[in-house]
């Protein structure tokens, strides 16, 4: 994780004394439960909580463990048992590592999609804000990156939020993906534990039980769950490559805030550049780069192997903690964008009328000349204006065949940007509601 794309959150969640804390209470519960079940002495329970709460477990210490046992787990349960003393020989009976590690790491992916789910709210206030405002200020849409015909910046801003209405439904249901428990024992057989202590932890820990845990839960879930980042990554990115495209100088028609004391280039101080939205995009691709090697963890051998394990120690703290900042650095930009509508107009007026050839088309067919000849006749009259011979109403009407059908004055309505907006408030109301 690179510490300059993180929110301390997001972060903490991934850090070495979240996860101790974690595991202690996943070990601590079982061990609460074994004492129910008559496993293990209540006192014995009742004294692992009572020295092992609030303890503040060594790191440090763990890892000096660790370079002997060369086993983290079982180095944080020596470890436990030099804070709690003897009554920690009662901790972790008939479970295996997996029961420990799986479910901390279930624990960790729900709460930082529950970080995530907060940041992708925060972006749609933003579009949903920013939609309103601009509801009805009319811009060229583009095709292939040429003008196409006239749409409205708050319609493109309606079809982000949407899009993220999309993302925030991927992480609830990713996050009910992952948000299992299994403390099944070895291979998953509930040998030497029983099922009832997992149905105990999984409640404390707010999570389900896994239906087959076969000594580790099934990676199909992360698979999904780091699949789902990364589709929510690319709608970032999307929105992130308009903006980009906007603020380019021939276009402007909006762009980042720049703050006062801000520098653009050290060499150049003129320069006003996208820098946030470019490292939205270079953020996404580090956040989709998680996405196949946790599919190519789904295939482990037989009932386990710890292929995964490596991966999954580098991908998770990556993709959730820098799509996390992300989500809240675009929140900041749709918050903060400057939007430039004079701008706007004057790109669609550039191509002297050229994004209203489809009314002039389907009028001529309604007049009854044929498709190809009214596609024919629109476009060698539009052609003129790209070669910027002139303004395109003006060649229209002294066209002979298009003269047969309308005179000026009737080509005139043509050109009314009204005529594009008038299902802008049902789109609004499909999006808002």
């Amino acid at each position: 994780m690179i510490s300059r794309y993180a929110r301390k959150e997001a972060a903490a969640i991934w850090d070495a004394a979240a996860k101790y804390k974690i595991w202690f209470e996943i070990e601590a519960h079982a061990a609460t439960k074994m004492a129910e079940l008559g496993v293990i002495p209540t006192d014995a329970a009742e004294t692992l909580w009572a020295k092992g709460k609030d303890a503040q477990f060594d790191s440090d210490r763990i890892d000096e463990i660790e370079r002997t046992v060369k086993h983290d787990v079982i180095a944080f349960l020596t470890h436990v048992s030099e804070i709690v003393g003897p009554e920690a020989r009662f901790l972790h009976q008939g479970m295996t590592s997996s029961d420990v590690l799986d479910t901390c790491f279930a624990v960790q992916l729900q709460r930082s999609a529950d970080l995530l789910i907060e940041g992708v709210d925060l972006v749609l206030k933003g579009l949903k804000r920013r939609a309103e405002e601009h509801k009805f200020t009319p811009t060229v849409g583009r095709s292939h990156g040429i003008h196409a015909e006239p749409v409205t910046f708050g319609l493109k801003l309606a079809g982000y939020y949407a899009e993220f209405v999309r993302a925030r439904k991927r992480l609830e249901v990713a996050r009910e993906e992952i948000s299992t428990c299994a403390i099944s024992g070895a291979v998953g057989t509930f040998a030497n534990v029983s099922p009832e202590v997992e149905a105990y932890v999984a409640d404390k820990m707010g999570l389900s039980i896994e239906p087959v845990s076969t000594q580790v839960i099934p990676r199909d879930r992360h698979a999904a769950f780091f699949a789902a980042l990364g589709v929510v990554a690319s709608s970032i990115e999307r929105l992130a490559v308009e903006i980009r495209h906007l603020q380019r100088t021939e276009v402007l028609e909006a762009e980042e805030f720049f703050s006062a004391g801000q520098k653009g280039s050290s060499a150049m101080p003129h320069k006003r550049n996208p820098v946030l939205t470019e490292n939205l995009t270079g953020l996404a691709r580090l956040v989709r780069s998680a996405v196949v090697p946790a599919m190519e963890n789904v295939a482990l051998w037989h009932e386990r192997d710890i292929s995964h394990s490596s991966v999954e120690r580098g991908i998770a703290p990556d993709a959730c903690v820098h799509l996390d900042f992300a989500l809240r650095r675009l929140a900041n930009v749709i918050e903060n964008l400057l939007v430039y509508p004079e701008n706007m107009q004057k790109n669609l007026d550039r191509l002297g009328g050229l994004v209203h050839s489809q009314r002039v088309l389907l009028a001529l067919t309604q007049k009854g000349m044929s498709r190809e000849d009214s596609y024919s006749a629109v476009q060698r009259n539009a052609m003129k204006v790209w070669r910027g011979e002139g303004n395109f109403l003006d060649f229209l009407a002294a066209d002979e065949d298009v003269s047969k059908f309308f005179t000026r004055a009737e080509l005139e309505p043509f050109f009314n940007i009204d005529y594009h907006t008038k299902h802008v408030d049902t789109i609004f109301q499909r999006v808002f509601g």
